[in-house]
Order: structure tokens, then C-alpha cells, then sequence
């Protein structure tokens, strides 16, 4: 299977935040996705949408560092990944990367603000205030003290989104951050995703099947099966 971006092979801007470029992706003799041209700017918000199967999420780990490619070059704030280690591209992500995932991944034996405060913690930065200004800004306020299990699902995506955020990251990846939820909770995770996003000129790349979140993005990029290898 392989798949392009349509539209994705413009001229490259100054200050894209995420550069993407001819990038490919294969499993054997199979190609996951070909031909990938995307930037993205400082606060701008790019929402990528496809068929399951495609490699909507495979192309964010790409993005992230997270898995390897086999064409193209990914470069974030300049710098391109491809020429990092696996400890250069940790740091990297430490320092510049919040990630979202569909599956919270939050520390069930961490309160709410251990949860939130870890990327401060790991970069030796730890900072109480900025937490609570956090939990404040997702609607948390006075959560810090409870633990996850606690709380409802909805409560559990503004944990991640508020320690994805924390760190002021300059770029933002979430997959499919509203899949678990109802639609009202999903358009109020929504907002304080893109609130806090624009507020500190955030890079924001969202992978989603969501019609609601899609039609809030300011560019919509879809990634689409041509055929397979």
C-alpha cells in the first residue's frame, strides 16, 4: 500500500517548525505511505485525515522520532532528525516535542501533577507554579492530588494534553486525542488543545477521523491509499 499528501509538496516557507520532505515508510516490500511533503508553522494547526490502514499514525511517530523511515528527511525546528542518534532524538523530544495519544498513557501510580510536572522533571526544570497554572488552563484546578483512576476519560486527555503542554513544547502531536471520547467532551478537550496551542505558538499537527476536529484545523491534509506495492 502506498499513499501520498495531496497539495503537500510546496515551497518551503522560512521558520517551518516541522519540515517534512519526500518521506517513505515501508514494511518489507510494502509501502506504508511515499512522497510525504508537509511543514508546519508556529501556531498553526494542520490536521491530517485518511482511511484507518493508511498510516495516519505511523507518519506522526515518524515525525516524532519514534519509528524509522526508509526515504525523505523530517526535520523539526531545523534540526533533521535523520542525522541524530536514538539519545540526540530523546533529548530532542524531551526538549521540543509534546505528543498526545489516543491511549492517555498516564502513569496510574503518579497524581494528577506528578502526571503533568514529568517533562519538567526530565529536563531538570521542575516547576509547581506552571503546573498549576496547567491544570488550571485544561480545567483541572485543585486535581493535582488525585490520582488517575479517578477520573473520567475526558478528565484523563486534558492530564495528557496538560503535561504534552507544560514544557511550552514548539511542536505538538496528537493522535486521534478525541477517538475515546463523547462529542461534547471531545469539542471542550478541542478547545483547550487549540487555546493553549495559539496562546504559545505551538506547532500543532493533529491526526484524526473526526469531521468536528478536522473542520477546526487551518489546513487539512488527507492521506490517501493509491495502491498497493
Amino acid at each position: 500500500m502506498s499513499a501520498t499528501v495531496p497539495g503537500g509538496a510546496r515551497a518551503s516557507a522560512p521558520g517551518a517548525v516541522v519540515e517534512v520532505r519526500g518521506l517513505a515508510k515501508r514494511y518489507g516490500d510494502e509501502a506504508v505511505f511515499e512522497g510525504v511533503d508537509l511543514e508546519v508553522h508556529a501556531g498553526e494547526f494542520v490536521a491530517i485525515v485518511g482511511e484507518s490502514g493508511v498510516g495516519k499514525s505511523t507518519l506522526l511517530n515518524c515525525i516524532a522520532g519514534l519509528d524509522t523511515w526508509d526515504a525523505g528527511t523530517v526535520r523539526i525546528d531545523g534540526v533533521d532528525l535523520g542525522t541524530l542518534g536514538d539519545e540526540a532524538r530523546a533529548l530532542l523530544r524531551r526538549e521540543k516535542l509534546g505528543f498526545i495519544f489516543q491511549a492517555f498513557h498516564v502513569l496510574p501510580h503518579l497524581d494528577v501533577a506528578q502526571n503533568v510536572g514529568l517533562p519538567l522533571l526530565l529536563l531538570g526544570r521542575p516547576d509547581a507554579k506552571r503546573v498549576d497554572s496547567m491544570l488550571a488552563a485544561v480545567g483541572l484546578e485543585g486535581f493535582g492530588a488525585r490520582l488517575p483512576q479517578s477520573l473520567s476519560g475526558g478528565q484523563l486527555q486534558r492530564v495528557a494534553i496538560a503535561r504534552a503542554l507544560v514544557h511550552r513544547p514548539r511542536v505538538l502531536l496528537a493522535d486521534e486525542p478525541t477517538g475515546n471520547l463523547d462529542p461534547g467532551t471531545a469539542a471542550r478537550v478541542l478547545d483547550v488543545l487549540l487555546a493553549q496551542a495559539r496562546e504559545h505558538g505551538t506547532a500543532l499537527v493533529l491526526v484524526t477521523h473526526s469531521e468536528a476536529a478536522a473542520a477546526r484545523a487551518d489546513r487539512l491534509l488527507h492521506l490517501t491509499a493509491t495502491g498497493v506495492a
